[in-house]
């Protein structure tokens, strides 16, 4: 066991994305040690330069060392980044997304957690091209309202872009659950979990925000939130669980079995501000 070193974590995350930033025209932070980077010019050879720049100088200038993918969309990125660990750099030509995707296990896609992959495995979709290949019908029978975007997930289209964390709109964490849960303490403890994480984001980059919700997706991929606004911006955790429970018991799920829980804090300020009761 090893005692964890949070103030010197910080201080290379800042270092990474401090060269993360070189020459890049937008740097959007998932957490300490990842980020999606947009580069100029959409040229594929650029990129996978920039990437290798990025490699050595982080090795070079924070000792530490990073894998890349590089793509034209941010889930295929996402994955080609995993499949390059450790420590290597893996790249997609446009065009080439679905082709890379399909025989990857039905796992890797975003929004497939264990339990749902035993689920469509146990349907006979094991792999993400078998997803691609779904009709309306059946992308609707297995994933709900959102199957045509599961579908275009498999297929590589990803129209998101990179948004700069130079203004910050908002700081979130999520978590999908290996089982579903219900509405209960076991649901509770991952929720004071997320909103521990989202406020020691906070507190590291020095911001706050008043605008705290939930985002819930249940186990037939419905997905609903609730948020509510406080007087003052706050980073403090209780306060944050607090307006979060507060959004939970709003949701009124019953019985309905949960498979992503997510917590949001946006309205951000830079400036520290006095905490306060929620009500």
């Amino acid at each position: 066991m090893v005692a964890p070193n949070f103030d010197r974590y910080r201080e290379s995350s800042r270092a990474v994305f401090a060269i993360f930033a070189r020459g890049a025209t937008a740097v959007e932070g998932l957490s300490l040690d990842e980020a999606y980077v947009a580069v100029p010019g959409a040229n594929l050879e650029a990129a996978i330069a920039y990437a290798r720049g990025v490699r050595a100088a982080v090795r070079e200038e924070v000792g530490l060392t990073v894998s890349a993918g590089v793509a034209a969309q941010k889930m295929v990125a996402k994955i080609a980044s995993d499949n390059a660990k450790p420590d290597g750099l893996a790249s997609v030509a446009p065009g080439d997304e679905a082709a890379y995707l399909a025989p990857l296990p039905v796992g890797r896609l975003w929004g497939v957690g264990p339990k749902t992959q035993v689920r469509l495995e146990k349907r006979g979709i094991a792999t993400i091209g078998d997803i691609a290949g779904l009709s309306d019908a059946g992308a609707f029978e297995l994933f709900g309202r959102g199957g045509k975007e599961m579908r275009d997930l498999a297929r590589g289209i990803d129209a998101r872009q990179v948004e700069s964390d130079r203004e910050t709109r908002s700081v979130s964490a999520e978590a999908t659950f290996e089982y579903d849960l219900c509405d209960g303490p076991e649901l509770r403890v991952e929720l004071h979990a997320l909103c521990a994480d989202v406020a020691r984001r906070l507190e590291a980059h020095g911001l706050s925000g008043a605008t705290i919700g939930i985002k819930i997706r249940k186990a037939d991929f419905s997905t609903l939130g609730r948020q509510l606004t406080v007087a003052e911006p706050t980073s403090d955790a209780a306060l944050i669980e607090s307006a979060a429970l507060h959004c939970l018991d709003r949701a009124a799920l019953g019985d309905a079995p949960v498979r992503l829980l997510g917590v949001r804090i946006a309205s951000i300020v830079e400036e520290p501000a006095r905490q306060i009761s929620l009500f």
